[in-house]
């Protein structure tokens, strides 16, 4: 993967390419960072946004908590190298987004478990140790020369009960089911890892482009320094206006005003990444990839939605959920038949374990319901609705994946078409700024030349790294367009 480090500053949001404004950075920021995860954030809701991402499956946890993590460790005093695939792996392990997947998964199997208990047969022990004794007259009876107390007496009873329902289809219907359910959760939990992919790239690319930001800011105070001092001795040796040093003056101080809200950006951006990781929010780190741009090669678009629909996991479950709600309308139906169960025990009783007998009852049941239409109507609608809705939701989502592919690929294109017009223009506009600075060093013009080249230069720089961004970030999202999100190295690198 071939790394480039560009020294130019862009102001931007996902999608849109503006020229760098100190008051609007910060809603910039955080529309930049949240578009990730909003955009996936209703279940089979069409994204339309910049960015051009993915809805999330239906299950797991919300597009919120992608944004947080548990952090792990404690802050040192030391400066730590953080790479791309080091902040992956952090994130990967510490995102809440990852743990609830987790802890989801683990609910579903659970409610898989209970289901399927009652398939199975119930045995349970018991050992009683009874002692009794009875007063006949308080119970009414009065025998003459008869004891009026019996006892006090006793006996020992060891006993195995049993309990099965031997048919019961609509205890079978519930368990299969759960069983989807619990299938979808995990295929949600695996593309939960995709989301958290796309999330923590995001939030690195970010970081870059304030970084980026920082260093082009610093590059224009440094030039706006040198035409300042020029303006300063032209005025005083009388070749030039006041009003020159003035302009100049301006400049210069404007630009120290979007340095200091382009380090302040850059410190709250790395927050919201280490957020996403982990990582403690006192730990200071440095990134040490830059923002990488590859050329990609042009795909097949039919082979890659077909590649698409064979792996992503947010597809396969709500393939899974909709056969869960499949076998709940069957179940419903299956309400409607006779139950068969069996009840029985068997164990020995006596005044002494070793005086005892066996003994034992068995005892089958058939159920039968009678009069419950209304109820088991109402059920039956419910749970045809709630098919309906799945139904259409996996057809919504099967158009989905297409368009998610297409857009992700006309993305890439057209960002990396800007790319290299952007890269064009920085030439021009670097060549532009020269001549300027030489006209006015020469005498033959003011410095207001100099001033529209210098707003020149740092506009075509935006632009740049803007297109630069979207081309990474529509790399990443045809990744996770795929299913192939954790391989995101083989598309940030050129495919």
């Amino acid at each position: 993967m071939t790394l480039i480090s560009p020294e130019f500053s862009i102001s931007f949001v996902p999608g849109c390419t503006r020229a760098a404004r100190p008051s609007s950075r910060l809603p910039q920021r955080l529309a930049a960072v949240m578009a990730v995860a909003i955009c996936w954030a209703a279940p089979g809701a069409v994204a339309q946004q910049a960015l051009g991402l993915i809805p999330p499956p239906s299950t797991g946890p919300n597009a919120q908590s992608f944004q947080g993590s548990v952090v792990s460790g404690v802050a040192t005093g030391t400066v730590i190298d953080l790479s791309l695939d080091d902040a992956m792996q952090r994130g990967l392990k510490h995102n809440l987004g990852i743990i609830l997947s987790g802890a989801e998964t683990a609910s579903a199997r659970g409610a898989r478990l209970t289901q399927l208990q009652s398939l199975l047969p119930e045995i349970d022990a018991s050992g009683k140790e009874t002692v009794t004794q009875v007063d006949l007259p308080a119970q009414g009876l009065r025998f003459p020369g008869f004891p009026t107390v019996i006892g006090p007496f006793g006996y020992t009873d060891v006993r195995a009960s049993l309990s099965w329902s031997l048919i019961d289809v609509a205890s079978l219907h519930s368990y299969l089911a759960a069983r989807h359910n619990f299938t979808a959760t995990q295929l949600s939990a695996d593309d939960a890892r995709d989301l958290v992919v796309l999330t923590v790239g995001n939030a690195y690319l970010l970081v870059i482009a304030d970084e980026t930001q920082v260093e082009s800011v610093q590059a224009q105070v440094a030039t706006a320094k040198i035409s300042l001092d020029q303006a300063v001795a032209n005025h005083q040796a009388g070749t030039a206006p006041l009003l020159d040093e003035l302009r100049s003056r301006v400049d210069s101080q404007t630009l120290d005003q979007q340095l200091i809200v382009a380090k302040n950006s850059l410190e709250k951006d790395k927050l919201a990444l280490a957020r996403t990781i982990g990582l403690p929010l006192a730990q200071k780190f440095n990134l040490t990839d830059k923002a990488p741009y590859a050329a990609f090669d042009q795909l097949d678009v039919d082979a890659t939605i077909s590649q698409a629909h064979a792996n992503r996991k947010d597809l396969a479950a709500m393939v899974e959920m909709t056969k869960a709600a499949e076998e709940t309308r069957k179940q419903a139906t299956a309400d409607r038949l006779p139950k068969v169960t069996f009840n029985g025990d068997y164990g020995d009783i006596g005044p002494t374990l070793g005086h005892s007998h066996g003994t034992g009852d068995a005892t089958g049941t058939l159920t039968v319901p009678v009069f419950a239409e209304f109820a088991l109507r109402g059920v039956a609608q419910q749970a045809q609705a709630q098919l309906d809705i799945q139904r259409a939701e996996l057809s919504d989502k099967n158009a989905q994946v297409d368009a998610d592919v297409r857009d992700a690929l006309l993305d890439i294109a057209s960002s990396q078409k800007q790319v290299e017009v952007a890269r064009s223009s920085v030439d021009l506009a670097n060549e532009a700024l020269k001549e300027a600075q030489e006209r006015y060093a020469n005498g033959v013009s003011d410095n207001l030349a100099v001033s529209q080249a210098e707003q020149s230069v740092a506009q075509a720089n935006e632009q740049y790294v803007a297109s630069l961004y979207r081309h990474n970030v529509a790399k990443l999202s045809l990744a996770r367009a795929l299913g192939a999100g954790q391989s995101y190295k083989d598309y940030l690198g050129g495919k």
